[in-house]
């Protein structure tokens, strides 16, 4: 009897560790709610919308930052920004918050093995310590043609005969726009979808259940992908944006330049959206290569699924889709991300945990990327790590009428050029409004304010804020803001040689000196000539490293940035 007892005890921990459901964690870069699935009928995409009738579909889900490293970090420490002290695409959150237990790692801590392919955390700092095995790049994928990056090389030379500095030359990309005539495979992010599957297929017949993150590129620019995926739309047919105007009676500050765009030489001419405008051929283009790219990310994701069932893992898999924020295509007059706009703070989020009530269903509840990370704790009955700010959206999963929250709430930091002043836009999604408040960073004191009525005006075309008849909704919406949110943390120094450690490199000898930077995983980068007499000052990160070649290929130490300034 005793005997029989011990083997039951056994068979029951085996059975529970082997029914501890799987993670399948799939994001997409710069993905706004443009699908199929989300009512938008222009947009091929079968898969995510195949998927999302066996999911809930959040209708209202919200970044906490509309740029990729501080939304990632948020999501995956569970921390708001001014929490992790993550605020912008140079700061690495293990120099602010060193400490703190990621969603995977957690997942790590608690038996499973977790893997990471593609762009999850932020390109340059995968955070290794957050995975079972190092982040690993696809071998043997690429993304332009050979002839695009030819063009982009005589561009470059052009540049350097104008004057053009090293700094701005070595920014600038090739194309942003060009379909490839290459199997999906051979691109960058089929390659992940590759990765990923294979992944898969060693892992499920393994001892451990797995968290497995797979992290798509693309829709971010550069719009280049297989020539099949434009060939689904008509350019002509394509509508575009129904709101081409910025916000009447909004701060000049709030809205983005659009510098990202001018970073590829086919753009690299674009206005501020204070300035001017996109023809409609260049607004119709790059709306093309938007959705040719969401096409082209949406059907790896139904390889990834697709592989997912065959395995016969679907029944004890937790799914997630999201994005990291979402990206104008025309309305207010610019393109990319940057502000605390709806169409830049709103994102898809859609998760399907097997057998939960409201799959198949969408749901208005308002919902933050925050609240992952404890919905992802309670669905596989793991403890909530105490530093973690969201909420778990078990609830909604159950009953898609179901409430967690009151709010959503995003921010953006922002330098008043006129005002010589660093601001941080504080914004509050409630079931009506869009309330943003601009801080100053230094006094704390709110100098500009925002609000928009989503009842009347849901593409936020007029800042009812300077309206005095508005002055009640004011003061009762800053006042939830204040009341949910802490105070703004203490000032913080953001001019450039400040907010970042800066090394100098003094060329002393008589011939031409490279700089390259040393990434933690790929090949070295270059980022500065030195002339002979010259000083090249480079802003950077601690922990980065450097090292200098000669016109002959001589090389020097590795120098590895230790303190806030160093030569």
């Amino acid at each position: 009897m005793r005997l029989a007892n011990i083997i039951f005890v056994a068979l029951s921990s085996i059975c529970s560790a082997a029914g501890k459901p799987n993670i399948l964690f799939l994001a997409v870069d710069d993905l706004r709610p443009e699908l199929g699935c989300y009512g938008v009928e222009t947009v091929h995409s079968p898969f995510i919308d195949r998927f999302a009738a066996s999911a809930v579909t959040f209708e209202r889900a919200y970044c906490q930052v509309a740029v990729c490293n501080p939304s990632r970090v948020s999501l995956l420490t569970g921390l708001r920004p001014d929490s992790s002290k993550v605020w912008d695409l140079r700061t690495r959150f293990r120099e602010t918050v060193p400490d703190v237990v990621t969603l995977p790692q957690h997942f790590k801590r608690h038996g499973y093995h977790a893997v990471s392919f593609g762009k999850i955390f932020h390109n340059p700092w995968p955070d290794n310590q957050s995975w079972s095995v190092p982040h690993a790049w696809p071998k043997n994928a690429g993304l332009w043609s050979d002839e695009a990056r030819r063009r982009h090389s005589e561009f470059r030379e052009r540049m350097r005969v104008e004057g053009k500095s090293d700094a701005v030359i070595e920014r600038m990309r090739a194309a942003v726009i060009e379909a490839l005539d290459v199997a999906d495979h051979e691109h960058i992010d089929g390659a992940i979808a590759r990765q990923a599957i294979e992944a898969m297929r060693r892992l499920h017949s393994g001892d451990k259940p797995f968290f497995l993150a797979a992290g798509f590129v693309r829709p971010h620019l550069p719009f280049v992908v297989p020539r099949k995926y434009w060939d689904l739309y008509d350019r002509d047919e394509i509508p575009l944006a129904a709101n081409p105007h910025i916000p009447k009676q909004s701060p000049s500050f709030a809205m983005n330049t659009m510098y990202e765009l001018r970073d590829y030489m086919d753009y690299a001419d674009v206005p501020d959206p204070r300035d001017g405008t996109l023809s409609e051929a260049r607004q119709r283009e790059l709306k093309h290569g938007y959705l040719a790219s969401v096409s082209f990310i949406d059907a790896q994701i139904g390889l990834i699924l697709e592989e997912l069932e065959k395995l016969g893992l679907a029944e004890n898999t937790i799914v997630v889709l999201w994005s990291d924020h979402g990206w104008k295509l025309g309305e207010h007059n610019s393109w990319c991300k940057q502000t605390n706009y709806e169409i830049d703070a709103r994102v898809p989020l859609i998760i399907r945990s097997p057998g939960a009530g409201a799959n198949g269903k969408a749901t208005p509840t308002l919902a933050e990327l925050l609240d992952l990370f404890p919905t992802l704790c309670d669905l596989a009955g793991l403890d909530h790590p105490e530093h973690i700010e969201g909420d778990s959206l078990v609830p909604v999963l159950s009953d898609p009428t179901a409430e967690v929250k009151d709010a959503a709430f995003s921010q953006f930091k922002r330098r008043d050029g006129d005002a010589k002043r660093d601001l941080m836009g504080y914004a509050m999604r409630t079931d009506r409004f869009r309330y943003v408040e601009w801080i100053d960073r230094r006094t704390k004191e709110a100098v500009e304010f925002e609000l928009y009525d989503h009842l009347h005006d849901p593409g936020e075309t007029k800042n009812l804020a300077v309206d005095p008849s508005q002055e009640k909704w004011l003061r009762r919406l800053s006042a939830q803001l204040w009341n949910k949110l802490p105070a703004p943390p203490d000032y913080v120094a953001t001019a450039p040689n400040e907010a970042r450690p800066v090394i100098h490199f003094r060329n002393q000898r008589e011939d031409r000196l490279t700089v390259y930077w040393l990434p933690e995983k790929g090949p070295r980068k270059k980022t500065g000539i030195i002339e002979p007499g010259q000083t090249l000052t480079q802003r950077t990160t601690k922990g980065h490293r450097f090292i200098v070649v000669g016109s002959r290929g001589n090389e020097s130490k590795v120098h590895t940035v230790t303190r806030q300034n160093a030569t």
